[in-house]
């Protein structure tokens, strides 16, 4: 197995790390790309005011799931525990040992390239793995690349290749860092890594999460869910702003109530119970014991009581998963465009999607249905608020 080894400070993680794991895992062909956040990088000192480990961890991750390779990705957070300085020869020396006899490449960037020969115990680091350099300026050319790439195979027998990454965004990350203090930056980070400094306030970002832009609420509540999640998120906050815009809802509140539905959809059922029983959420008993339904009620929870959302949005995002009889307009159209949101694909999806722009009560009633369905075919209890929702808007059980 060729497993690519990316370690840094990740201060934050920005797209130029993701463009570059992205090159090197097809330029080499990797079947694994760890990512290695620094505990105490040797070549610098964190700026006190840093985030934690734990946060700098829990970014890296974020970043790693936006490649949208989970079977390939994994963070390591090895150096974290690791007392004194990160050194490179101490991580490849872990790693040899974790996957013996599998083919080590050490990620780096030019800066770090061109000088690896100066780190601590070089000659173990360039034993234990090849080395990827990639370019990351329109300077860095094969003219910088060819002497070092020379040098280090014929001084160290070192493996070496070099990747140039054409139309790379680069920003350093100390720049990045005073970019964001003063409100800027965010073009340079995926936006749930964004979020995720909004919602932590890190460097020196202020974000009242009761009043976020649209965009703003877009990243926070991206940064709370799987990337794999997004398309579906997306896909639902476009459908309910077509259908407000059909049934004269207002676009604006549907997409916040479509942005935040699924954003505590992986959590597990402990923490689904905790969020609602410290914002006073009543549960029945088949809810209590099915995470696919607790979702939408601590979602609801953090809606109102985290985000600021007002009790229509709530019981929208609260009823989108089992609807109910005599739903509000607001509550009808996150439930439809949830349902039939152009990820959505099953038989009947659309014959559903024609009634949600013709006669959305019978759209209501033709989704209630095809959940009583599925719930009976599956011999699985059918929650109360559905049976009363088939019953309201369909023809009865």
């Amino acid at each position: 197995m060729k497993i690519g080894i990316y370690g840094g400070s990740f201060n934050p993680p920005h797209l130029g790390h993701l463009a570059a794991a992205r090159a090197a895992v097809a330029a080499l062909g990797l079947d694994k790309l760890v990512f290695i956040p620094a505990g105490a990088p040797p070549h610098k000192t964190l700026d006190p005011h840093s985030p934690t480990r734990a946060q700098r961890l829990a970014m890296t991750a974020i970043a790693a799931d936006q490649l949208l390779m989970p079977s390939l990705t994994e963070v390591w957070d090895t150096e974290l525990h690791r007392e004194g300085k990160s050194y490179t020869a101490d991580t490849l020396e872990e790693a040899a040992q974790r996957w013996p006899g599998d083919e080590l490449w050490l990620l780096m960037g030019t800066d770090m390239f061109l000088t690896v020969q100066h780190w601590h115990e070089p000659e173990k680091i360039l034993s234990l793995a090849g080395v990827c350099a990639f370019g990351r300026t329109e300077e860095d050319s094969e003219e910088v690349f060819a002497p070092q790439r020379d040098y280090l195979r014929q001084a160290y027998h070192a493996k070496v290749a070099t990747i140039s990454i054409p139309d790379l965004v680069e920003v350093s990350s100390t720049r990045l860092r005073e970019l964001l203090h003063e409100g800027k930056g965010r073009e340079f980070l995926p936006q749930a890594v964004y979020g995720y400094i909004l919602w932590e306030k890190l460097y020196g970002t202020s974000a009242d999460l009761k009043r976020l832009s649209l965009e703003d609420l877009r990243c926070v509540s991206y940064s709370m869910v799987y990337a794999k999640r997004l398309a579906h998120i997306k896909g639902c906050e476009e459908e309910a702003a077509r259908l407000a815009n059909r049934w004269g809802a207002d676009e604006d509140r549907m997409r916040r109530a479509a942005i935040l539905h699924d954003c505590t959809k992986y959590l597990s059922v402990q923490e689904h119970l905790d969020i609602c029983e410290q914002y006073g959420v009543e549960l029945c008993p088949l809810e209590r014991a099915t995470d696919k339904l607790l979702h939408a009620k601590s979602g609801a929870a953090l809606a109102k009581y985290v985000f600021g959302m007002d009790d229509g949005i709530y019981h929208a995002i609260l009823y989108h998963t089992t609807a109910r009889a005599n739903m509000s307009l607001e509550e009808k159209l996150l439930y439809i465009a949830d349902y039939m949101e152009p990820c959505r694909d099953f038989p009947e999806v659309g014959e559903l999607r024609r009634l949600a722009y013709t006669d959305i009560d019978g759209a209501v009633g033709m989704g209630a249905s095809l959940s009583v369905q599925e719930m009976l075919q599956r011999d699985k209890e059918l929650h109360h608020d559905t049976r009363e929702a088939f019953e309201y808007y369909g023809k009865g059980i």
